[in-house]
C-alpha cells in the first residue's frame, strides 16, 4: 500500500510553491513524523513531514513549483521490510564492442494525473561571455519585489530623521543583564527597549497607528508591532502581539523564538499578520542612515542604524557619546508632518531615558 506526499494548504491565498529541499532521499526508508521536504512560499516556508513509515519515492524533484494538493512523492509502505536480500552478483558478461546506448523509452501517456513527474530545477542560464548569469526568482523574493513597488505607488511615503543618545540604554543593560537573565533566561537586548518606545509614541500619536482603506481611515486600538528579521531567503516581519500588555522579558522571548523559527524555517504565515507598524534594524549589517519602506498597509515604519561614538554638544560642552540616528518613514495621505515629528521626538525620549520607559513612567 503506498501513501501519498501531498502539499498542503498553507495559508490563506497561498496557491503555489517551490519545492526547496528534500531531506531524505528517493528510495531511502523513512519513518512516521520525519521532515521530508521544505516547500517554500512567498510569504513562509513550510517542513513537510511523513504521514506514514515506508521508503520514499520522489516524483518532484528539488526547484520544482508545484501546487496547494499537488503529489509530490509517495511511500511505499512496507517496502522497507519486505524488500528482498540483495541477489549474488552475475559473473561478468564477455567483452563486446562499445556500442551507443540505445534511446531513452517513450514517456508512458497513461501516467497518473496526480503524480508529478521528476522535474529539474529552474535553469540557471549562463551566458556565452561567462560575464552574467539569470535565474529564476524564489516566490518569496518576487513577493518582497511587488510589495516594494506596491508600497511605493500606493503610499505618500516621507521621511523624517532625528538621532538619539545610547548612554542610559548601554549602562543599564550591563548593570541588569545577570540579573535579568537569570530570572527570565533570556538577554535583555535592545529591541524590547524600541518595541516599547514605539507603543508609547503610538500612544501618544494615534494617527500612526491607522491607515487608508479605499476611501477610508482606520484607527487600530492594538500595538502588535512587526520587527524585520534577515533571512538567506529574504526579509520577513514576524509580529509581537499586544506589545503594551507584554513585559521587556515576554518581548525577548517572543524575538528569540522568532530568530530560531526563522533559522530553521519554520516561521508560520501566521507569525507574519496583522501588524500595526513596523521596526527594521539595518544597523546589525553596518548601515548608517537610510530611508525605509513602508510595509503596506501599515503607515509607519521606524529605521534603526548602527551605534556610533560622535561628538556631541551636551550642556554647553562637546562630549563623545554613543549616537544611533533614527528614520521614520511614513505615509503622509494619514500622519501630518507635525505629528510624524512629535512621534520620532516621543521615541527619542524613551530611549534616551529607558529607566522611565521601564517603569512606564
Amino acid at each position: 500500500m503506498s501513501v501519498e506526499v501531498k502539499i498542503p494548504s498553507v495559508g490563506e491565498s497561498i496557491t503555489s510553491g517551490i519545492v526547496s529541499v528534500w531531506h531524505k532521499k528517493d528510495g531511502e526508508a523513512v519513518k512516521t513524523g520525519d521532515a521530508l521536504l521544505t516547500l517554500e512560499t512567498d510569504k513562509v516556508s513550510t517542513e513537510i513531514a511523513a504521514e506514514a513509515e515506508g521508503v520514499l519515492k520522489i516524483r518532484a524533484q528539488e526547484g520544482a513549483e508545484v501546487k496547494i494538493g499537488d503529489v509530490v512523492a509517495v511511500i511505499e509502505e512496507g517496502a522497507a521490510t519486505a524488500a528482498p536480500a540483495t541477489a549474488p552478483a552475475a559473473p561478468p558478461a564477455p567483452k563486446a564492442e562499445a556500442a551507443p546506448p540505445p534511446p531513452p523509452p517513450p514517456e508512458k501517456t497513461d501516467q497518473p494525473a496526480n503524480v508529478l513527474p521528476l522535474e529539474k530545477p529552474a535553469p540557471i542560464r549562463v551566458a556565452a561571455s561567462g560575464r552574467i548569469t539569470r535565474k529564476k526568482l524564489s516566490p518569496l523574493r518576487r513577493k518582497i519585489a511587488a510589495q516594494l513597488v506596491m508600497a511605493q505607488q500606493t503610499a505618500a511615503i516621507l521621511t523624517t530623521f532625528n538621532e538619539c543618545d545610547m548612554t542610559g540604554i548601554n549602562e543599564l543593560r550591563p548593570r541588569v543583564q545577570e540579573a535579568f537573565q537569570k530570572q527570565h533566561g533570556v538577554k535583555l537586548g535592545f529591541m524590547s527597549f524600541f518595541v516599547k518606545a514605539v507603543v508609547s509614541a503610538l500612544k501618544a500619536v494615534p494617527a500612526v497607528n491607522g491607515q487608508m482603506d479605499g476611501d477610508e481611515f482606520v484607527q487600530n486600538h492594538f500595538y502588535d508591532i512587526g520587527v524585520a528579521v534577515g533571512t538567506e531567503r529574504g526579509l520577513i516581519v514576524p509580529v509581537i502581539r499586544d506589545a503594551d500588555q507584554k513585559s521587556f522579558a515576554e518581548i525577548e522571548k517572543d524575538l528569540a523564538g522568532y530568530a530560531v523559527k526563522a533559522r530553521e524555517g519554520k516561521i508560520k504565515i501566521e507569525d507574519l499578520q496583522g501588524g500595526v507598524f513596523t521596526l527594521s534594524n539595518g544597523g546589525i549589517y553596518g548601515s548608517l542612515l537610510s530611508t525605509p519602506i513602508l510595509n503596506p498597509p501599515q503607515s509607519g515604519i521606524l529605521g534603526m542604524h548602527k551605534i556610533q561614538q560622535r561628538p556631541v554638544a551636551l550642556n554647553g560642552q562637546v562630549v563623545i557619546r554613543p549616537m544611533m540616528y533614527l528614520a521614520l518613514s511614513y505615509d503622509h495621505r494619514v500622519v501630518d508632518g507635525k505629528e510624524a515629528v512629535t512621534f520620532l521626538v516621543r521615541v527619542k525620549e524613551c530611549i534616551e531615558d529607558p529607566a522611565r520607559l521601564m517603569l512606564e513612567l
